[in-house]
């Protein structure tokens, strides 16, 4: 009876301290930032501990909310998002024989049928791309493949016998290259297969989205 007395004691604090809290953080910043900061917060949890597509979704709401409340916010990320990919693509496509896409919303599915496989760069405000290399035709022995928005769900499949390059940031989100998974926060991963230098096809894939769930399989 004492252990449920005190049990309930705890909750009862628990909750003090989370309505204390929140009218805090209300104060400060409003009602809307408390529910997006929540959301994201909660979306974080579950791709963390569940790996599912609900954890986006809870991103991706949190991320609307803030947003849709600093509308100058919103032009400025996706100004200096697209500046960023334009400086990138320059970089790595110096000789301009490269195909380069953007647009606010695109769905790639370049897993069904065989696909010419050139240098490319693709911005999309929010990105959906299902890629299969194996399906590939190589313009080229070695290909550079940019991928960079805002929100961006990414499959590719990448085949044993070519040689691949990851370059993968996140702000938010999940990457798993060859069964090497981060997720989470800020998320960079740089990986390299064994065979890749010495590989008669290549290709460099370099993906940068603010909220993504990237996953890239060598089979």
């Amino acid at each position: 009876m004492n252990e449920s007395k005190r049990y309930n004691k705890r909750n009862t604090y628990m909750v003090l301290i989370a309505a204390g809290v929140f009218l805090l953080v209300n104060k400060a910043f409003g009602v809307y930032i408390v529910v997006a900061l929540s959301s994201m917060i909660l979306g974080l949890h579950n791709i963390v501990t569940q790996s599912g597509k609900k954890g986006y979704i809870l991103l991706a709401i949190g991320a609307i909310i803030i947003l849709g409340n600093n509308f100058p916010l919103v032009i400025a990320i996706i100004l200096l998002s697209f500046g960023f990919f334009y400086l990138r693509s320059k970089k790595m496509h110096p000789d301009d024989s490269y195909i380069q896409k953007h647009k606010l919303m695109e769905s790639m599915k370049w897993d069904k049928s065989p696909w010419v496989l050139k240098n490319m760069s693709v911005w999309n405000i929010i990105g959906e791309v299902n890629m299969d290399l194996s399906l590939a035709i190589p313009e080229q022995k070695e290909s550079v493949v940019i991928l960079q928005g805002i929100i961006g769900d990414i499959d590719i499949v990448v085949p044993e016998d070519m040689g691949v390059s990851v370059q993968s940031s996140l702000m938010f989100g999940q990457v798993d290259v060859a069964r090497e998974k981060e997720a989470g926060l800020l998320n960079k991963v740089a990986w390299q297969s064994p065979n890749y230098e010495t590989s008669e096809q290549k290709v460099k894939l370099i993906v940068s989205y603010i909220v993504g769930d990237v996953d890239i399989k060598v089979m």
